[in-house]
Parts: structure tokens; sequence; C-alpha cells
């Protein structure tokens, strides 16, 4: 369990949220393909819960300072948003979690490194938004995951101090965000299973959201 009720919840978008994390890998190798180039998954991993500059300095440190991360980014966007279109879902357990929430009145917020535009497409149809009380973005912090400005951020618009703020990620800069703004950091792995250093760093780690419901029953 948790070391003290959470006073409020912050979700990760990606991988947590919806199960798009599987759709960015087939969209990324898909693009790569098209392009002539493999993306392995050492590349792919690196990409997870990470902003664009971020993703676009590790495109070219790993296929040299030529490659053109912009063009390939629009091609990766291209088939991303095919596949977002077709197979997009919500992760197991996030209708339940957000029905208990409501239940005991607890603030909550999406925490991403996507932006506001891409948040509002992604999640429209599911007809979730309303349920969340802010949505903390790209562009709404200095420093993307794994520095703690996203979700010092997100507690700051929530008006709960970091340590009653539950976190949940997928991802494992996403757990180091958390973490190093001294949150209760649940991991929920999707594509990446938690290394030894993210079990250390995590408050605790569990299989889907339905496990989070069992934090606040009585």
């Amino acid at each position: 369990m948790l070391p003290r009720p959470p006073k409020a919840v912050i979700f990760d978008m990606d991988g947590l949220i919806l199960d798009s994390e599987i759709l960015y890998r087939k969209s990324v190798i898909s693009a790569g393909e098209h392009n002539g180039l493999l993306v392995g998954a050492s590349v792919y991993e690196g990409m997870l819960g990470q902003p664009w500059p971020n993703i676009a300095r590790l495109l070219r440190d790993h296929y040299g300072d030529d490659f053109d991360a912009d063009a390939f980014r629009v091609t990766w966007l291209e088939h991303f948003d095919q596949l977002m279109a077709l197979e997009l879902n919500l992760k197991a357990g996030v209708l339940a979690l957000l029905d208990v929430l409501d239940q005991y009145n607890i603030p909550r917020a999406i925490c991403t490194s996507s932006n506001h535009s891409q948040v509002q497409h992604h999640l429209a149809d599911f007809g979730i938004l309303p349920r969340f009380h802010h949505i903390i973005a790209q562009g709404d912090y200095a420093h993307g995951k794994p520095a703690p400005d996203p979700y010092l951020t997100a507690a700051a618009k929530l008006g709960v101090h970091p340590k009653d703020c539950l976190a949940l990620e997928d991802s494992h800069n996403g757990i180091r965000s958390a973490a190093s703004a001294g949150m209760m950091a649940v991991m929920v792995p999707d594509l990446l299973p938690p290394s030894d250093e993210i079990r250390a760093m995590a408050t605790l780690i569990i299989d889907d959201l339905h496990q989070c419901c069992r934090f606040f029953a009585g």
C-alpha cells in the first residue's frame, strides 16, 4: 500500500491512460522502414517518455549529425495518426479509477510530454477530458521528464503538496520525474519493464489501474 492517503492523483497519458505506446512503436518502426532505417529497441526505448527536442537529439546521436530528424518526425506522425484512428483504446482500469476519484472528490491532473493539441485530439473521443481538473503538457514547464518540473507544475496547479500527490507512470523517465518531485511514484509498466534503478525509486509497481482503486477504499 501507499505510505499515506493521496490528496491528488496525477496521470501520465501515453501508455498509462491511452494504450498508445504500442502504436508509437509500430509507427516509429514503419517510419524507419520508409526511410530505409532499422529502428532498434535501444533507440525506441530511449524515446519513451521524452519530449520531441530530446528525441531529435537521440536520433541524431544514433544516426549522425546530418540526420533529418524533423523529416523523420513528419513521416512517423503520419503513420502514427493512421494507427491512432484505427486502433487506439483506453488502458485497463482508467474509467474505474476515475469513478473512484469522483466518489472521493480527489482532484486529478494529466502530466504529459505531449503538447496540448495532441492531448485534446487523442482524448476527445473518449469523453474523459472534463474529468481532469488540469492538463500539464509540453510548454507548461521549463524542463521535461525526467526533470521534476512537469510534476511540480501539476502539484502547484492542483494546490497539493508534492508529497501528498500520487503520480501514475508507465515509463522510466516518468518515474524519475515524479520521484524527484517528491511524489508517491507508482509504476504501471507498459512496454518497458522496471529496471533495478526504477524498482528502487518507485513507491510501488502494479499491474494495472484497477489496482489503484484499492488505495482509496475506506
